[in-house]
């Protein structure tokens, strides 16, 4: 049987380290965690887990204090996790019997994660990522924000059915203000003269997009959205997030230009089936706009763009909803009542 190293970076984790540390007892061979300055009781809470705990020192970089963590690792293959983030019952069934099955040609393993866009966890977004590496393949991170895990050898990569599940929500709720901390590390990087790779270029269009600094999320999102080194996946993603901006920066024309663009490229994205709806629903012609909704539902994302961020809104709840707009207005009640009771259920799920 392969055996784990579970890595982790921490500051101030008090309230989630031993949830998440529990989520996976038993499955780790050892823990390593790396400590980036905490000033609760998050080592007290990590002694009781492990003795291999290690101070490091912040300094505005997340790739940095990752790869520290993976410096100590000693196991067969590194299981990454943030302390905020469980592996469920299910999940950590599934996950003891990938330890249970790992063979030695395999050199990496992805898992779905899953992040909560609402306190009421009904609203979620969730992306692909790199999860679980063999310690000896060169794998490290690079991004000071937002990193990404990566590798220059060759790997043979295994995709599971494995779910990790963020347990912190992203977006402001119930008062809460956004936290600047992300934003204001790419800001003090680019004071010091940092130049930006095109994932932090990206990422930090990503972090202005959330802070409403729309023109700036535009000027990167642009600067981003025909770079060779992006790939098909994230370009549509790019011009969702780019297409938002510029109706929020009252530029409205441009959400049908790059809308087209986005149609041009691939089979729909839920996203843009959205706003083709719109659009149509918006100049009265309803036949084109129940297209569109239908094939937002009809479409989802799947695996073509699973390894981008993807938000379950455009083919849950949202088309149903409008759908249900557009019966309602050819006064067909009984379509316009059965996508209502939809939208209704993909909002309680």
């Amino acid at each position: 049987m392969a055996t784990i190293s579970l890595c982790l970076i921490v500051k101030n984790e008090e309230q989630n380290l031993d949830q998440c540390l529990s989520s996976v007892q038993g499955i780790p061979d050892e823990i390593i965690i790396v400590d980036t300055g905490s000033t609760d009781r998050t080592k007290e809470i990590a002694a009781k887990w492990t003795q291999h705990i290690y101070d490091f020192e912040w300094i505005d970089d997340f790739s940095a204090a990752r790869n520290e963590s993976f410096k100590y690792a000693t196991k067969d293959y590194i299981l990454w996790l943030d302390a905020d983030d469980i592996v469920t019952p299910e999940n950590k069934i599934k996950l003891e019997q990938l330890k249970e099955a790992l063979t030695e040609e395999v050199d990496a393993v992805s898992m779905n994660y899953e992040i909560p866009q609402d306190d009421s966890r009904r609203f979620i977004s969730n992306t692909t990522r790199l999860r679980l590496v063999k310690r000896n393949t060169g794998f490290s991170w690079k991004g000071i924000v937002h990193e990404d895990i990566t590798t220059e050898a060759p790997y043979h990569f295994m995709k599971s059915d494995i779910t990790v599940t963020h347990t912190k929500v992203g977006d402001a709720q119930g008062g809460r203000a956004l936290s600047r901390r992300n934003l204001d590390i790419y800001e003090r990087h680019l004071a010091q003269g940092y130049v930006f790779t095109v994932p932090d270029m990206l990422n930090y269009a990503r972090e202005c997009h959330s802070h409403k600094l729309y023109k700036q999320a535009i000027h990167y999102y642009e600067l981003c959205k025909d770079h060779p080194e992006i790939p098909l996946e994230n370009r549509v993603f790019i011009l969702h997030k780019l297409a938002t901006c510029y109706v929020y920066n009252n530029q409205p024309e441009k959400e049908l230009e790059l809308t087209l663009e986005a149609l041009s490229m691939d089979v729909p994205y839920p996203a843009f089936s959205c706003r083709m709806g719109e659009h149509f629903l918006k100049s009265g012609n309803l036949e084109a706009a129940i297209f569109w909704y239908r094939s937002a539902y009809s479409s989802p994302p799947g695996e073509r763009y699973s390894w981008s961020p993807i938000d379950h809104v455009y083919h849950t709840w949202l088309p149903h909803q409008q759908l249900s707009l557009c019966y309602e207005a050819l006064g067909d009640t009984a379509q316009a009542k059965h996508h209502q009771q939809w939208a209704e259920f993909y909002r309680k799920e």
